[in-house]
């Protein structure tokens, strides 16, 4: 019997609240009180900001993640309901609490302080696998927090292959610093990789950029580096492509990386070129800084068309 694929994507990785203080946030020990310019408690986790940012396109998302049972896993759950977001697939733990990630935010740029609670909690027996069947893409968000689920990944990208789906990973930054934990072997079953600049080069071991993008992508994967106001170039097998960031006011540039990978994946799933999709993401992730938080200025297919 067939099923049906009434998902574009499924989400598998981290769900957290994000608290951003945005001025001089520059903290001075010594029991010293500074007066910032503004904070905000925003839905955050790169899963969270990039299954919205790819709703907000018009695409069919589902998001498997772990909560707490408390007033933040609350708050992540009914927000990303808001954004049209299922989360169906989100377990709630009460003997976990929700994560918490803390954003010092200068603009341009950001320091992050997390509370990886509920985050490396989930496991792979608490994935619906019925929703894998039901989506036609697999996205792995934050690798290196999913502590629980990190062994795992490679049968749950197995079990995606076999059901239909192509895959997509991003990683971010590993707090270890060690930027292994078995990542060759999610590497090798990925469609499409998604670090930064930094990641790239510490993955591959080579600090020039094409350089590290070459050998990576010489893995089979498509690979597409975000620059930050660089823009981001991307790779699939010989073909290599770039793409500058659109010129915006920036308030805050939290979550335009889960953003551009929004906006990049829809441009693969749809068939685009390579540049063609590179220049979505960008476009998505600069349009994205215009507001504090992740999700708040993330556009909608026609806003970033216009833009295109």
């Amino acid at each position: 019997m067939n099923t049906i694929r009434d998902f574009d994507l499924l989400v598998v990785g981290d769900l957290n609240a994000d608290l951003i203080l945005r001025g001089d946030v520059e903290p001075a020990f010594g029991q010293v009180e500074k007066l910032i310019d503004d904070a905000t408690l925003t839905l955050g986790s790169s899963s969270a900001i990039f299954a919205c940012g790819a709703a907000r396109l018009g695409m069919r998302v589902a998001l498997v993640g772990k909560v707490g049972d408390d007033e933040f896993g609350r708050f992540v759950v009914r927000e990303m309901n808001e954004r049209g977001v299922n989360t169906q697939g989100v377990v709630v733990d009460p003997r976990v609490k929700t994560g918490l990630t803390v954003i010092l935010s200068r603009g341009n740029d950001h320091a992050m302080l997390t509370y990886s609670g509920s985050i490396g909690a989930l496991r792979f027996a608490e994935i619906d696998q019925a929703l894998i069947a039901r989506a036609r893409h697999l996205h792995v968000g934050s690798y290196f927090l999913l502590d629980a689920l990190c062994p795992d990944i490679p049968m749950l990208f197995d079990l995606a292959r076999a059901s239909g789906l192509t895959i997509s990973l991003d990683t971010n930054y590993d707090p270890t610093e060690k930027w292994n934990g078995g990542l060759a072997e999610a590497l090798r079953r990925a469609d499409v990789f998604l670090p930064n600049e930094t990641e790239l080069s510490a993955i591959a071991g080579i600090a020039d950029t094409v350089s590290a993008l070459d050998r990576l992508a010489g893995g089979g994967a498509c690979v597409a580096v975000k620059l930050g106001a660089r823009g981001a170039m991307a790779q699939r097998g010989n073909e290599r492509a770039s793409a500058q960031s659109l010129p915006v006011d920036v308030v805050d540039t939290t979550g335009a990386g889960d953003t551009f990978n929004a906006g990049f994946v829809y441009g693969y799933l749809a068939g685009w070129e390579l540049a063609r999709a590179l220049r979505l993401g960008c476009v998505c992730g600069s349009l994205s800084t215009r507001a504090a938080g992740g999700t708040t200025a993330q556009p909608t297919l026609a806003e970033a068309l216009e833009k295109l």
